[in-house]
């Protein structure tokens, strides 16, 4: 017999159904700074960058950021599970639940739906990577402003891991910057 058994980066727990908080969450699920924007961003990023390492970077970071969608998801999925329907319209969740039920979007925590204008790229591997930087700065603000809307220490500890992941991303585009400045510094014989 087969048996699927999920094992995610970090244990994703909820102290019980929280249809508010998951209205929250979602944003970083489908919203402009969260993890389907950013991993789109850096891995379509990633072929115009003009050194291996610069392309390394952008390719294991935007694959993480698919990981945290992941992550994402399942948080949003059991701040979901076991919640009532008059739970979920007390949340205004009730035209995300007509439309797609206990099930996953892609949405901003209003419930506007994600779009590609979210992802930008100039093909200027130096504006790109600025672009990162920026991009994971947001991405740590909305978790600490999803921090101090709940109150669950499950849900925290998540918030909290991955939003010490988009600290790391800033630090390895910040390097990675670097090294592409020098690049692009260095004369080029043909």
């Amino acid at each position: 017999m087969w048996i699927y058994e999920k094992k995610l980066e970090i244990p994703v727990r909820v102290s019980g159904p929280d249809p508010r908080m998951a209205k929250y969450v979602i944003t970083q699920y489908g919203g402009p700074e969260g993890e389907l924007s950013a991993s789109l961003r850096y891995l379509n990023m990633r072929y115009t960058m003009p050194t291996g390492k610069a392309k390394g970077v952008l390719t294991d970071i935007g694959t993480e950021e698919l990981a945290h969608m992941e992550i994402v998801a399942t948080l949003v999925y059991k701040l979901l599970e076991g919640a009532s329907v008059e739970a979920i319209k007390a949340a205004d969740l009730g035209a995300h639940y007509a439309d797609h039920g206990k099930s996953l979007y892609w949405e901003n925590a209003a419930g506007v739906p994600w779009v590609a204008a979210y992802v930008s790229a100039t093909g200027d591997p130096v504006a790109d990577l600025h672009e990162n930087l920026a991009a994971e700065q947001k991405a740590r603000a909305v978790y600490e402003n999803l921090l101090c809307l709940t109150d669950d220490p499950c849900v925290k500890d998540v918030l909290c891991w991955l939003r010490e992941r988009e600290i790391v991303h800033f630090q390895r585009f910040g390097e990675t910057l670097m090294e592409v400045q020098d690049f692009c510094k260095q004369k080029k014989f043909y």
